[in-house]
């Protein structure tokens, strides 16, 4: 028998006559065919198509089906033919011998003609009485056309060397020439293809990836329809079904290319389509895709997986959808299968593993029973389990058993790598340049103008974090016309509510908007009724009222640690800054006080809870723990809560921070990775705050969030805290009291380092003369007071009153205190500086000695004290003329502050203007001026024109300047 069994017959091909506006079939031609042209369509209702029995018998002119033979007809009249062929009516289809022969001669046929007309039944080019509707209209359905959809259009637009496009009313709208980049975009197909490039130039793959997306009626000729791509001949078995249509199929192109394989998707069960913003993530799937890559059964060790977990939004799912239709496109990677199963829950599961199973040819009614025909197919396949999100359930039950197959899953708890520690991606967010492209592409802006836009793009970025379905959202906003990109930021700060929970109306996310995605991890939580979930919703309302960066854990310890002698007190305060019982009953749960000792175990086990969930990240720095938010999660847990919530929980945050403090060393320590989180917490009325609870609860919170800002130098913020804190006691700023005498000190504090002296050593007066005439010389707040007067003295050049009142302060102190109590030293240390500035410098530096060598055996390098002290006596060093110790000690100063402190931290700044000055001493004028420079930089971005500190250093820079 040959080896094509029709290879014996006679080709036939039958054609449709014009003659005087009517058609008529023309015998068979085997040769001799005269010139013609073809119709390309897609096929309706079979009823309404024009059979070839329709035309023996002529009853074909009332079918809808005539319409584009009559089109054909006409326009082949008008190109000076007098042949066309049409497939519905030239072909008899009850001849399965006929249908065979014309399946296998079909590309030839379209090869051979003379034009092939495509008929677009569903796009329109309409006209009116004034001009022609404009080429987006009818393009944008060119583009959708069903046309680009079907299995046999694929070589009707291959094969011929003329091809036209007609819309439904027969307008033309080019050819494959003049079309040939949106063909090309439509369909995959390359222009070099299109021109008439020979097919046998391409590889299996790449022809196979044109037909990725297109079906037929009968889904044996999904496979049928290739033939002629590949340049074959095979019987149609009608009945035999996709899958073994693909295997005889396959056999074929195997033994014609010598062993090459195309393991097509025979089956293919995924739920949309993929997403035509994606951008980005190459580096990601080009991982999974290795990973999951198929070998032959016969060096499969284990069955392949790859695990993605992160935050809900980033575009997990996305990414799987992306994998998938690489799986189909690529034959390299031989799934004959893929399925996506949505494990959200478990009546999801069950529903899709059955179907799968079905797909496969076996009818289940369970899990098991599915997972048991996939752990036995022994063709390659692809399980896709999406939205394993549940902490509590264990996804091993969902894996099919056995070396077969690939599995690829997704979820936002981070411990479900465990089921691929090999092979996993914990998902962060895009890449700048990704996110700026996909934020610009979802706002339709023209990709001309994108760089006209890069800096207003980063701004957006920067507020959604590089969030992947909140920056579609924003792009989505903007292009629908709610404003315009550089106005979005100023109204995210204004409707940050409203925009994150916006819709786009097409292409939704599986959730709807961004809150919508966060709020499905907290479902979770608030559905389990565990100690665990609790806390963990607990701690999530704390993290929303600090800022969203890394905050240290060591926060909770020293709150639980401050609060033990709070714990033993009574109910009444005695000092307006004094925490009670009240700010005891106030903690979150998870701080459990009972023991001497802290258990940080329900809070290690609420942070992990959070963290499965991909609501927080973990970090371990220095020695340290810590959490941090995305911003966008962060806004979410925030926006979450109603006000009365948000009350209770700022209420608790405060309570935390205050009894921390009682640890002044941590807050040192962890000055810079705190200060984010005070002025976060802050950032809320006064006005509102003292509605929350009594005064007796909010007055203290404040006062020890004041003097973390006086510690870190947050000069401005700390002047308004108090000036609203005085408005809301109804106190006047300006008249003290001894009730509130900590309060008008820490105002004192604020005034100094806002460079308001004078007002400052006026408040100061008055308190002093309260203490003086209600208190014992001894007492520590009398002397506290007495202290930062002479501090106002000199800061006010009343050096000598300074000095007179500081030898009477330190007199008392050494005689009540140990050398060692920090009281003692800061005020021989104040008192060493203020001998300097009146002149004594040898005093100064003896004393100065004294306490730098206790500070340093009592204090670690880092320690701001020790610092300021080191520092002063650098400065006395100088004004001695031991320039060399001055330099040295300066430099080992700015060299610990340039690593604890933030660039813009006046201590820090002071330094290192003082080194520069050290170094103008020492002859070394280069270093000099450029840490100088550097200072001054720094400054003039930091302070106003009239802060004296600017303008001192401003002055050296400008003195420096002039001796070059």
């Amino acid at each position: 028998m040959p080896r094509y069994w029709w290879s014996s017959l006679e080709l036939k091909m039958r054609l449709l006559y014009l003659q005087s506006g009517n058609l008529s079939l023309t015998e068979d031609y085997t040769e001799h065919v005269p010139p013609y042209a073809i119709l390309s369509h897609t096929w309706g209702i079979d009823t309404e198509e024009v059979t070839f029995d329709d035309f023996r018998a002529g009853t074909y002119i009332n079918k809808i089906g005539y319409r584009k033979i009559k089109f054909c007809g006409e326009q082949a009249t008008r190109d000076g033919f007098q042949y066309i062929w049409v497939d519905t009516c030239c072909i008899n289809k009850s001849n399965l011998i006929e249908l065979s022969e014309a399946i296998n001669s079909m590309f030839r046929w379209y090869q051979d003609a003379a034009k092939c007309y495509v008929y677009l039944s569903d796009v329109s080019k309409r006209y009116n009485t004034n001009e022609i509707f404009s080429q987006s209209t009818w393009k944008s359905e060119f583009r959708h056309s069903k046309w680009f959809t079907r299995a046999w259009t694929l070589q009707e637009l291959i094969a011929p060397k003329s091809v036209e496009f007609f819309s439904q009313e027969g307008a033309r709208l080019g050819d494959k020439g003049s079309l040939e980049s949106l063909l090309h975009e439509i369909t995959g197909v390359s222009v070099e293809i299109l021109r008439g490039k020979p097919l046998i130039e391409l590889t299996v793959q790449e022809r196979m990836l044109w037909a990725a997306n297109r079906t037929a009626k009968r889904k044996e000729d999904e496979a049928y329809a290739l033939l002629g791509i590949f340049g074959l001949h095979m019987p149609m078995i009608y009945g035999e079904g996709r899958e073994n249509a693909f295997i005889r199929l396959e056999r074929e192109i195997g033994e014609r290319s010598r062993g090459a394989n195309i393991h097509g998707n025979v089956h293919w069960m995924v739920p949309r389509a993929i997403n035509s913003l994606f951008i980005g993530r190459s580096d990601i799937l080009f991982r999974i895709q290795k990973a999951l890559q198929s070998q032959s059964i016969s060096v499969v060790q284990k069955q392949r997986r790859f695990v993605i977990t992160g935050l809900g939004g980033q575009g997990k799912s996305e990414i799987c959808l992306q994998i998938a239709s690489l799986m189909k496109q690529h034959l390299h990677y031989r799934f004959r299968g893929v399925f996506w199963v949505d494990v959200d829950k478990p009546s999801t599961a069950q529903r899709d593993f059955i179907a799968a199973a079905k797909m496969l040819g076996h009818s289940v009614e369970s899990i098991p029973e599915a997972l048991q025909i996939l752990a036995t197919t022994h063709q390659s396949w692809l399980l896709i389990l999406d939205n394993a999100d549940d902490p509590e359930f264990d996804y091993q039950i969902y894996l099919p058993s056995g070396n077969h197959g690939a599995v690829l899953m997704t979820s936002r708890v981070a411990e479900c790598k465990r089921y691929s520690p090999d092979a996993f991606e914990p998902l962060g967010g895009l890449k700048e340049q990704d996110s700026k492209n996909l934020l610009l592409k979802a706002a339709e802006v023209s990709p001309e103008s994108w760089p006209s836009h890069d800096d207003q793009a980063k701004e957006v970025i920067r507020l959604l974090g590089s969030h992947t379905l909140a920056l579609i959202q924003a792009g989505a906003y903007i292009s629908q016309g709610h404003c315009q990109l550089h106005q979005y930021s100023e109204v995210y700060q204004r409707q940050r509510q409203r925009l994150l929970k916006y819709r786009s109306k097409q292409a939704q996310s599986r959730y709807g908007d961004v809150y919508a995605t966060f709020e499905a991890s907290t479902d979770v939580l608030e559905q389990s009724r565990n100690e665990s979930a609790k806390d963990a919703l607990h701690l999530l309302e704390i993290l929303s009222m600090l800022n969203s960066s890394v905050l240290p854990l060591q926060m909770f310890e020293e709150a639980w640690e401050g609060c033990k002698e709070i714990s033993r007190a009574s109910d009444e305060a005695t000092s307006i800054d004094e925490f009670t019982q009240l700010h005891l009953s106030q903690l979150p749960n998870f701080m459990v006080l009972q023991g001497d000792k802290w258990d940080p175990f329900r809070l290690t086990e609420a942070s992990s809870l959070l963290a499965s969930l991909s609501l927080v990240t973990r970090h371990s720095l220095d020695n340290y723990l810590g959490l941090s938010m995305h911003p966008l999660t962060h806004a979410w847990a925030k926006d979450r809560q109603d006000s009365e919530r948000q009350g209770v929980a700022w209420i608790a945050t405060g309570c935390v921070i205050g009894f921390s403090r009682s640890n002044t060393r941590m807050w040192q320590t962890h000055e810079r990775s705190l200060l984010p989180h005070i002025l976060s917490y802050l950032n809320i009325e006064v006005r509102k705050v003292f509605g929350l609870a009594p005064t007796v609860v909010v007055t203290p919170i404040l006062l020890r969030c004041g003097r973390a800002l006086l510690d870190m130098r947050q000069d401005s913020k700390l002047g308004q805290l108090i000036r609203d804190v005085f408005f809301e006691l109804r106190q006047d700023p300006g008249e003290p009291s001894e009730a509130l005498s900590l309060l008008y000190e820490l105002q004192v504090r604020s005034l100094m380092n806002l460079g308001k002296n004078e007002e400052a050593m006026a408040l100061l007066k008055k308190v002093v003369k309260i203490r003086e005439t209600t208190l014992a010389e001894d007492d520590p707040n009398r002397l506290a007071s007495q202290h930062a007067l002479a501090m106002a003295y000199k800061a006010n050049g009343q050096v000598e009153e300074a000095v007179a009142l500081l030898e009477q302060v330190v007199k008392i102190k050494e005689a009540t205190l140990t050398e060692t109590h920090p009281d003692r030293l800061v005020s021989q240390h104040l008192l060493a500086v203020v001998y300097e500035a009146n002149g004594q410098v040898e005093e100064a530096v003896v004393l100065l000695k004294q306490v730098v060598k206790i500070k340093e055996t009592t204090l670690a390098e880092t320690h701001p004290d020790r610092l300021v002290s080191q520092y002063a006596l650098a400065m006395a060093y100088e004004a001695n003329g031991q320039v060399e110790e001055a330099v040295m000690l300066l430099k080992q100063v700015v060299k610990i502050r340039e690593t604890t402190l933030e660039e813009t931290h006046p201590e820090r700044l002071a330094s290192q203007h003082a080194l520069a000055m050290a170094y103008k001493a020492n002859g070394q004028v280069e270093e000099a001026m450029a840490l100088l420079k550097q200072v001054v930089k720094i400054k003039r971005l930091k302070w106003p024109m009239s802060h004296p500190s600017r303008a001192v250093s401003e002055n050296a820079l400008s003195y420096f300047l002039q001796l070059l």
